[in-house]
């Protein structure tokens, strides 16, 4: 498959979010994806960065990866979607930082809360894997990671939205991005 068939096979995927409704006043979340990415690249991040703010969501649509039963949270008894994002992206030849700023969703949820309780208040009641403060061991690994700051900065910027209506962008603004980052 080539870098163009393979970014037309995610981004059919991704406008299976365009069927799901309302979000933080965002009309659907295709919305919400394309409003996540402009604000992103907004905040002058790289193509790589605005392309996990905008497919961070695509493990709620992809077909389950081969191992689903790994990414299956038996704690929470809940599936990690962010997970089966990045492995459903990284078959396409995603790159690997974007798979990782997408796979560590939960993790930088979790900082934010351990850090300002009142991003309880923000984040959707429905998820509880994100609740639990980080461990001084997590949190010490994780301001160590190389990209710590884009990994919560990436769930800071998807916070601050800029409107309640739907997104000025298409996802073809985001097509060649895609394509230029593919590996081969």
């Amino acid at each position: 498959m080539s870098p163009e068939q393979r970014v037309s096979t995610v981004f059919q995927t991704l406008e299976k979010a365009r069927e799901v409704d309302v979000i933080i006043g965002i009309t659907t979340m295709l919305d919400g994806a394309l409003e996540a990415a402009h604000v992103v690249k907004l905040h002058g991040a790289d193509e790589e960065t605005i392309l996990a703010a905008l497919l961070q969501d695509i493990g709620s649509y992809c077909p389950l990866p081969d191992n689903w039963r790994d990414i299956f949270d038996k704690d929470e008894d809940a599936f990690n979607n962010y997970e089966a994002g990045a492995e459903y992206l990284r078959k396409f030849g995603f790159p690997e930082k974007t798979c990782k700023l997408i796979e560590s969703d939960i993790l930088a949820k979790r900082y934010l809360v351990t850090n300002d309780p009142m991003y309880l208040d923000i984040f959707d009641d429905s998820e509880d894997s994100w609740k639990e403060p980080l461990s001084p061991e997590e949190m010490s690994k994780l301001e160590k990671d190389e990209l710590f700051q884009q990994k919560v900065w990436i769930r800071k910027w998807n916070l601050g939205r800029l409107s309640d209506g739907p997104a000025a962008h298409s996802l073809d603004t985001y097509r060649d991005m895609a394509i230029r980052n593919m590996s081969s």
